[in-house]
């Protein structure tokens, strides 16, 4: 067997590796360590090369950048606790539910709030669908449309900064968060505009599918309804634009004043400010949070662990070279290569969730990406759209796996009056994965809604340098003769070489 066959037979057992449903991470170091020990075998390279595997190990598990996801998943778990996510959407709802759609409206700014304070789909979903489902049912919505605005309204919080999966992407291509949040604003309220402009147009064509609710319903009006809304918003705002801004992360905001970890930090202390504001901080808050970032950060790491020992020995056998022709090699140029690469996450999303992809595929696809002289901020946002789908795909979704929990929770406690069928789960979530998928379509095609944000290069067009010389000029210091006399104008080269030496024979 040659080498240069090695690697697409690495990758197929990748894939299959990943269809087999084993935990990922010791899957990835097995076939890693597996491959390498046959490459040895085969004298495709030496043993030393396997022994540099735990110092390189090291050195990614000491980026400092790896410190910023247990600090805004640690922020993210007491607010997603802390009962914002019940206080938003109550107030939210009585403000736009007697609006055709209202209900739908309030779930989707809410969850576009959340995502920007929270960065756990989880916890989105849950909470949003403990609320937001049996008021929806009870007031006539359409069951596929209540059950796909909310998981859909969930998913959002992957896109939005500060999401954790921005900061992967940040890690993996070598670019700072804060160009990735600003690059990530755009697509995210572009995102925000789609889903609301599906629920109006829905109230137009089939009102019975989203009525809006009597007034009666409502236990606030006025300027004490407003007041309650603001009071979930303008801490959560406050917040938000300390996080972000603090690192550069706002469009309009050049200068980052704190790093990534440094504003994580800053976040979990505005979290447990705004829970006490919310009355709800308490010992078994603090420690459900601090058992969520511990298995969510024990997991990244495992999975960081498994992915450099197979990329390791990926690139060893030449795995690199084989990926940058297979895709260099296709039609279309860069549009075909994003094509092409979207497919791919697209349909791999319905096996990995988010930190997989980013830490297996990703460093495969980024150099590449970056040789075609593609914006690596875009192409990493562009993905991060795209991995929004991750968690709506049927059946697979994860998106559909808490909403069908949930389902059957309020079933069971009796707060809805019949159960939620699967069937109306999956065909819900269609439409939502439907506009998702254009919404990568609109960022392949527009940069701008990328790059709008952006800081500007400045670029100097070497045409239009003038370079002015001064009209008198004094002989420099170290044009001086040894004897301090200046040379005489027209004196040669030769002359000035004789009359040194002879200086030096005095």
């Amino acid at each position: 067997m040659q080498m240069e066959n090695f690697a697409p037979i690495m990758f197929a057992g990748l894939v299959l590796t990943m269809l087999i449903g084993f935990p990922v991470a010791f899957s990835l170091a097995f076939l890693g360590l597996a491959c390498g020990l046959f490459a040895i075998s085969m004298d495709w390279f030496p043993v030393s090369f396997m022994s540099n595997l735990p110092l390189n190990i090291f050195g990614i598990l000491s980026n400092d950048l790896l410190l910023a996801i247990p600090f805004f998943t640690f922020m993210g778990a007491i607010l997603e606790k802390c009962g914002l996510a019940e206080d938003m959407l109550d107030s939210m709802g009585q403000l736009f539910g007697t609006v055709r759609g209202g209900l739908g409206y309030s779930v989707i700014i809410v969850g576009f709030i959340l995502g920007a304070i929270t960065g756990t789909v989880a916890g989105q979903v849950i909470a949003m669908a403990l609320i937001s489902l049996p008021v929806m049912i009870r007031y006539g919505y359409n069951m596929r449309y209540a059950t796909g605005v909310l998981a859909a309204s969930g998913t959002i919080t992957q896109l939005v900064p500060p999401s954790l999966v921005l900061v992967v992407m940040a890690d993996q291509l070598g670019r700072s968060v804060g160009d990735m949040y600003k690059g990530a604003w755009g697509p995210s309220i572009l995102q925000v505009g789609i889903f609301a402009l599906y629920t109006f147009a829905l109230g137009l064509i089939k009102p019975d599918h989203v009525p809006g609710i009597p007034k009666e319903a409502r236990t606030a009006d006025g300027f004490h309804l407003w007041m309650k809304c603001l009071r979930g918003i303008i801490p959560s705002a406050f917040l938000i634009f300390a996080v972000l801004g603090s690192m550069g992360g706002l469009p309009g905001i050049n200068t980052a004043i704190a790093t990534p970890t440094e504003a994580g930090a800053m976040g979990c202390v505005g979290a447990l400010i705004l829970a006490a504001i919310h009355n709800r901080l308490d010992k078994d808050l603090i420690w459900e949070a601090m058992h969520s970032t511990m298995r969510l950060t024990a997991m990244v790491v495992f999975i960081l662990i498994g992915s450099r020992v197979f990329s390791m020995v990926f690139q060893g056998v030449d795995g690199a070279k084989w990926v940058e022709h297979l895709l260099t090699g296709l039609p279309g140029g860069v549009v075909g290569f994003l094509i092409v690469v979207n497919i791919f996450i697209f349909f791999l999303a319905f096996f990995l969730d988010f930190f997989e992809i980013a830490f297996i595929i990703l460093p495969m696809l980024g150099p590449v990406a970056e040789k075609m002289g593609i914006d690596m901020v875009w192409f990493g946002v562009l993905l991060c759209v795209n991995m929004q789908t991750s968690f709506m795909h049927p059946p697979f979704g994860f998106a559909l796996f808490y909403l069908r929990g949930i389902a059957d929770t309020l079933f069971k406690e009796g707060r809805i009056e019949k159960p939620v069928k699967s069937n109306d789960i999956y065909m819900g979530a269609i439409p939502w994965v439907i506009m998702q998928v254009i919404l990568v379509v609109i960022v392949i095609f527009v940069p701008e809604t990328v790059t709008m944000f952006l800081d500007k290069e400045e670029k100097v067009d070497l045409d239009k340098v003038v370079i002015e010389m001064p009209t008198e000029q004094e002989v420099p210091e170290a044009e001086l003769k040894l004897d301090g006399a200046k040379p005489a104008a027209g004196e040669s080269a030769a002359e000035e070489q004789k009359r040194m030496e002879d200086l030096f024979k005095k």
